[in-house]
């Protein structure tokens, strides 16, 4: 078949370094989500939505098909970076945590899944970043070494 079809929904997770809360202002943290989806966008890899806190975001996206998740994900923290270190001095200690958490959605789930993204605010006024991720974790099978999880 000469055609290559790829239909493959990303959930994405990461945090700023260690936690902090960058992200606090709400003006800043929207213009954050659109600046990662326009990146997502611009990468080939159409975002069904952006969201998250404080000190996290998430973001769900089709994955591009010529793309590995790591580079991909090397490149939205990077330019993202780059960015938001350009809106002033209070951003210029402005990093991403080194890790991150990539989980693979089911079509029928990503309704769900923006609405999980939509709901963050509320969320977290009951759990804290790394309860949330543990639990994704638990929920795909995966395993997490505490020791590196949170750099």
């Amino acid at each position: 078949m000469p055609q290559s079809l790829v239909q493959i929904y990303v959930h994405l997770v990461f945090s700023t370094k260690d936690r902090g809360p960058f992200l606090r202002d709400k003006l800043i943290c929207e213009e954050m989500h659109d600046y990662l989806g326009g990146t997502l966008r611009d990468m080939g890899c159409p975002p069904l939505r952006v969201g998250g806190t404080e000190d996290h975001v998430h973001a769900l996206f089709r994955l591009a098909k010529v793309l590995s998740i790591a580079d991909l994900v090397r490149d939205i923290k990077k330019e993202s970076s780059k960015w938001i270190k350009m809106k002033g001095e209070s951003f210029s200690d402005f990093h991403w945590q080194e890790g991150y958490g990539a989980f693979s959605i089911s079509p029928s789930h990503v309704d769900a899944v923006v609405q999980y993204i939509e709901n963050q605010e509320e969320h977290h006024q009951k759990d804290t970043f790394q309860d949330e991720f543990r639990r994704l974790c638990r929920k795909y099978g995966l395993e997490i070494d505490e020791r590196y999880a949170w750099s």
